[in-house]
């Protein structure tokens, strides 16, 4: 009979270990690409997880892992990426969501459910695979690369959608950064409503910077928030998703799972961290350490994606998730402008 005897900490460390190194020097180039970037540009177009998937594919392009990287890699891939969601429930403030009010709160919910409902059917009609579908439409809707990155875990998306979705995700981004301010003058748009418009559009909180400034102050700081009130939308959709999801294989089952199977462990972690923040209990100390844990265990994860990686799917993906974003992008950018006018911002 085969030995079922449970393996010690030694050897499961010992399982893993090339793996997760393998994924650390991955994320080590990334990170110093990044520091490359903000040095020679003033700021990073492309961020650190972006990098770790583009230098993983690249080198998987060119060499398969064996066995003794799988472990590592696996683990690096989802649970290491269910940590990192999990600690990010601690970077939720609630004081960014009393001081803009409750009709740009609730607007920037609407748009959020709107073009996530507007998007996913864009997928479907350009015949995306329904998890790769909510992956583009999480990306698109809510805040790029984090929202992709936190929804996989919770939909059971495979590495290859998650890096076909973020990749295309990534590139289009810095198209956004680069074109969204010469819109100002062909929308006719203030300072203000150009900083909701690029608030509502831009995919990382980091690139708002460089979107609103070349427009003024005031557009900065605006969509700044805006961003903000629509990276918290990832909480809720997260809980939604895991709601509404069914485990592979049970497509045909008759009754529902457990609330236990519904709502992943990180999920509830994600909430309890929020819930704590609100109340006050986690001194400033540890929610900076929380978001850099946070940081670095998703760019691991990311790294880990791109390594399991086969580029040759991920070109035959490729042109289906670009028309998918650049249409769902601008449907997000048409519902963004409506809801402009709808609250009558000047």
């Amino acid at each position: 009979m085969p030995n079922h005897a449970l393996s010690s900490p030694r050897d499961t460390l010992r399982t893993l270990l090339p793996g997760i190194l393998l994924c650390s020097g991955v994320s080590g180039a990334a990170l110093a690409l990044q520091s490359l970037e903000v040095r020679v540009f003033g700021q990073a177009w492309l961020e650190a997880l972006v990098l770790a998937i583009l230098i993983g594919v690249a080198l998987r392009s060119v060499w398969t892992p064996g066995r003794r990287w799988k472990a590592g890699t696996d683990f690096s891939a989802k649970t290491l990426l269910e940590v990192a969601v999990l600690l990010l429930g601690a970077s939720i403030d609630p004081e960014t969501i009393l001081t803009a009010g409750p009709g740009l709160v609730a607007g920037i919910a609407g748009v959020v459910a709107l073009a996530l409902a507007v998007s996913y059917g864009i997928g479907r009609l350009l015949g995306l695979p329904p998890r790769m579908a909510v992956l583009v439409a999480c990306g698109n809707s809510i805040c790029g690369n984090s929202a992709i990155a936190a929804t996989a875990p919770v939909i059971g998306a495979h590495g290859d959608d998650v890096a076909a979705a973020i990749a295309f995700t990534a590139v289009l981004g810095v198209l956004v950064v680069l074109g969204l301010p010469l819109l100002v003058p062909l929308l006719g748009l203030s300072p203000m409503q150009y900083g909701v418009f690029a608030g509502l559009t831009v995919y990382a909180v980091p690139q708002i910077l460089a979107a609103t400034a070349p427009v003024g102050a005031l557009s900065v700081q605006v969509g700044t928030l805006v961003k903000l009130l629509r990276v918290l939308m990832l909480g809720p959709v997260v809980v939604a998703l895991a709601l509404m999801a069914k485990p592979e294989g049970e497509e045909h089952s008759r009754t529902r799972p457990p609330l236990r199977r519904l709502v992943p462990w990180f999920i509830l972690g994600f909430l309890a961290l929020a819930g704590l923040r609100a109340a006050g209990l986690i001194p400033d100390a540890a929610l900076a350490a929380s978001q850099t844990a946070a940081g670095i265990l998703t760019v691991l994860s990311m790294a880990a994606l791109g390594l399991g990686v086969d580029v040759r799917m991920l070109s035959r993906a490729g042109l289906r998730v670009t028309a998918a974003v650049v249409l769902s992008l601008a449907a997000l950018g048409a519902i963004g402008l409506g809801l402009i006018r709808l609250l009558g911002i000047m």
